[in-house]
């Protein structure tokens, strides 16, 4: 039956793809703005990879994902349709009809129930397990584009800003988790190499609650900062956030912190105002402040 199939596929190629295209128009499984000659260009190429294929030694359960010629025809044709708006549910449809042409074309060459009853189960294995690629790639395909939008949206919520001459502020808001404080270090230690930068001000007034994970991703952002040659300066400590600390016994004794933004910028400029050679202790004002 394998070469029966491989023979229609080689002799019918054009009727096949016919067949395809229309019953996709049919079922109406394209859900999408696709032109018919589109459809069609897509059928002759996965036709023809299928019979290349079936041509060959690979066992049918291998077929689709060990031929890469008829692997890259699924999955182009899959990613084809997911740029086109189609669900990956119609997608898999689509591909799973080629089942009905296939076997409409078996018929051609056979009428006995014993040989079509075996074609249409070596044609489900074949297109089974392409119906399953296609889905598959489509999943992944929207995996890796919300995993990069994700990213965007983080980057572009954690602007570095510059406040005054070696002066740079982050201000946070809402939840900080490891992956956005990796976006934050990121951001903040290339614009403290572009800027310059001897102070960074972290401000967490948009932060609804710090907890221990929370303090330990301010630290770790701290470290960094420091490791560049660069003092940090965390503003927003409201009386909540500082009875919290207090309470979790979150050590921030070596922090430089202050209550508002406008008190971090006033440390900050005293900060870069004070000589370079100046390795003495600190004034007062600019002791690390703890809950």
């Amino acid at each position: 039956m394998r070469d029966r199939l491989c023979e229609a596929l080689r002799d019918r190629e054009a009727e096949i793809a016919d067949r395809w295209v229309r019953l996709q128009l049919e079922q109406a499984v394209l859900s999408t703005d696709m032109s018919e000659q589109e459809v069609r260009e897509e059928a002759d190429l996965l036709i023809s990879a299928l019979a290349a294929g079936l041509a060959g030694d690979v066992p049918v359960e291998r077929l689709v994902t060990s031929r890469n010629d008829l692997r890259r025809a699924v999955i182009e044709l899959s990613l084809r349709r997911a740029r086109a708006g189609a669900s990956p549910t119609a997608t898999s449809l689509a591909v799973l009809s080629l089942k009905e042409a296939l076997l409409t074309a078996v018929q051609h060459t056979t009428r006995d129930s014993a040989e079509l009853f075996s074609a249409a189960i070596l044609i489900n294995r074949l297109l089974d397990a392409a119906g399953v690629l296609s889905f598959e790639t489509y999943v992944e395909g929207r995996e890796e584009l919300i995993q990069r939008q994700s990213r965007q949206l983080l980057e572009v919520s954690t602007p570095v800003v510059r406040l005054w001459r070696h002066v740079l502020a982050v201000p946070l808001i809402g939840t900080l988790d490891t992956a956005r404080t990796q976006v934050v270090m990121e951001s903040l230690l290339q614009a403290i190499e572009d800027n310059e930068a001897q102070v960074a001000i972290i401000d967490i007034t948009g932060v609804p609650a710090v907890d221990t994970a929370v303090a330990q991703h301010l630290m770790h952002t701290v470290n960094a900062v420091r490791l560049m040659g660069a003092d940090c300066v965390i503003s927003g400590i409201r009386p909540p956030i500082a009875q919290t600390i207090a309470q979790l016994g979150i050590d921030l004794s070596t922090i430089l912190t202050r209550a508002t933004l406008a008190d971090a910028l006033a440390a900050a400029v005293r900060l870069t105002d004070q000589p370079a050679v100046d390795t003495g202790a600190r004034a007062p004002a600019d002791r690390p402040v703890t809950a």
